[in-house]
């Protein structure tokens, strides 16, 4: 299963933001253990690199990034994406850039805290805790602390 994770998912594991720290981190786990395959839009490494260091300190963001590339496959920004979202009746473009993004990279969903801003979304758009829910019911998912 190709899921591409909103920014919002990915700084939920990265700054510990509560109450969302540990379904993220359950999700981010997954992707580690290639239950499911990750993507992130190319937007998205931006962002975490300007909340890390401005939270954190440049080290952390460096590290964050490396550690995330190394997980997760990257889903392109360019002219035609770009296009995409501006043509689209997303309501807010950086969202629209993250669906595109997504969808020309193939995945078969995106996972948000916000799926109120998907809502034209052709693709599955999952909240944190269903997509959860269907990797604890995938057989092929191996629980370590479960």
């Amino acid at each position: 299963m190709k899921i591409l994770f909103d920014t919002n998912i990915i700084l939920d594991v990265l700054l510990e933001r509560e109450p969302f720290f540990e379904i993220a981190a359950n999700l981010f786990d997954a992707v580690e253990a290639k239950t499911v395959e990750g993507y992130l839009c190319a937007t998205t490494l931006t962002t975490i690199d300007y909340f890390l260091t401005k939270y954190r300190n440049r080290e952390e963001a460096n590290s964050a990034i490396k550690k995330l590339l190394k997980l997760y496959s990257v889903a392109k920004v360019d002219r035609t994406v770009l296009e995409s979202a501006l043509d689209s009746n997303f309501n807010d473009f950086e969202d629209a850039v993250i669906y595109y993004s997504g969808n020309d990279s193939g995945v078969n969903g995106i996972v948000t805290r916000n799926t109120g801003d998907f809502k034209t979304a052709q693709l599955p758009i999952y909240q944190p805790d269903d997509l959860w829910a269907l990797i604890k019911t995938s057989t092929s998912f191996r629980f370590q602390d479960q």
